[in-house]
């Protein structure tokens, strides 16, 4: 039992799609959450996490709300690997700033560009994580 056990934990451990996704997550926070963020946004953003561009409740590498659907559009988890991004790391950050810049160009059902919602301290997509 303590074999399988160990043999899961590696296998996690490993998992490279879930790394990559902690590190859009990292860089998305690093991008919009800065020290002049509205305090009030920051919590909700972090509070959001994962949903920034995902789906509570649905399974994380298939289903993306609408913000995530434009992101996945110009950045790749394929092509921005956690190695890629610890070797990489000025080119990296730079991918990530375009692929942001390229998305928050895209309007959400509401009408409104992601990044003009971001910047009125609005989560990005209209089905983020709702707020309690």
């Amino acid at each position: 039992m303590k074999r399988l056990a160990s043999f899961f934990g590696c296998l996690i451990l490993f998992a490279s799609p879930a790394m990559a996704t902690s590190d859009f997550g990292r860089q998305w926070k690093a991008e919009y959450l800065t020290d002049d963020t509205d305090e009030d946004f920051a919590k909700l953003a972090k509070k959001a996490n994962c949903y920034v561009c995902h789906v509570k409740g649905e399974e994380k590498k298939e289903v993306r709300n609408e913000y995530g659907i434009a992101l996945s559009k110009y950045l790749k988890a394929k092509e921005l690997t956690k190695d890629y991004i610890k070797e990489n790391a000025d080119e990296a950050k730079k991918k990530f700033q375009e692929g942001f810049n390229k998305a928050g160009e895209a309007q959400s059902k509401d009408k409104k560009k992601f990044a003009d919602k971001i910047k009125a301290n609005e989560l990005p997509a209209t089905d983020a994580y709702p707020e309690e």
